[in-house]
């Protein structure tokens, strides 16, 4: 039951998102800011959550062996993405699939967004990188280790990415029962991905459970830097270091807890 109160919890971020993402916009350096606020949550999260329990469970081999692999496999599948997500004209630089423009209020949406994929793709991304961050919070949760900095550093960072996905399924031309239909059905499979990981999972070995932390740390690592800092600085430049640092800082105080 608490495995299915917390996966409700960092799921209900994406509904949320989505419903915001459907109907509001909001101002470039707001996004920005929630970006870069989530991305400090993040790095507390893989680093003593995830990848410091990978290193107890397995050693040092297991968790950098995973870790690696877990960075590769979503740096790969994020460039493909990004390639899906391509409209008629691609950007040169940030990622397609985050077309934060589609939700801000001071720029037309990209073609990534109005004749591409970019909501779908990033409604992908989301998927491959939350799966393994929900099973690592439902193996903590299953072990009695806490986790409440690993849900809160889903929440924040589920939350901009479903309203950015959002609101380039909009400009795409998609519907509100679509749109909230497709990040509704993502939120319960990533309910289930903590389920999974509170029941079966954390009554596994030790260092069988090691390999699936380590690659979610790698994973949550690999979307830092291929995707979540670099579009919070080119939209909100600097002054992002300050809200990410909020956000690490508030992740801190919550692993202590």
């Amino acid at each position: 039951m608490d495995a299915l109160i917390f996966g409700v919890i960092a799921s209900s971020a994406l509904v949320i998102g989505a419903v915001a993402g459907a109907r509001i916009q909001l101002p470039k350096w707001a996004l920005a800011m929630m970006l870069s606020f989530a991305a400090g949550a993040l790095i507390t999260a893989l680093s003593f959550e995830l990848f410091e329990d990978a290193y107890e469970h397995g050693g040092i081999w297991r968790a950098a062996i995973g870790l690696i692999v877990g960075a590769v496999v979503f740096t790969a599948l994020s460039a493909w993405l990004d390639r899906a997500a391509e409209g008629r004209r691609p950007e040169s630089h940030g990622s397609e699939k985050l077309d934060v423009d589609a939700a801000a209020e001071q720029k037309a949406p990209s073609t990534a967004s109005t004749s591409g994929a970019a909501g779908l793709a990033l409604l992908a991304a989301v998927t491959l990188d939350g799966v393994p961050e929900n099973v690592a919070l439902g193996v903590s949760l299953g072990e009695g280790t806490g986790g409440l900095a690993l849900l809160a550093a889903i929440f924040v960072s589920n939350f901009p990415e479903a309203l950015v996905g959002s609101a380039s399924m909009r400009a795409q031309g998609r519907s509100q029962k679509f749109i909230l239909g497709t990040w509704l059905t993502c939120a319960v499979l990533l309910t289930l991905a903590v389920v999974v990981g509170a029941g079966p999972l954390s009554q596994t070995d030790p260092e069988t459970i090691s390999l699936p932390l380590a690659f979610a740390a790698g994973a949550v690592l690999a979307s830092l830097a291929d995707t979540l800092m670099p579009e919070a600085y080119e939209k909100g430049g600097p002054v992002v270091a300050l809200s990410t640092t909020a956000g690490f800082v508030l992740s801190f105080v919550l692993s202590t807890l």
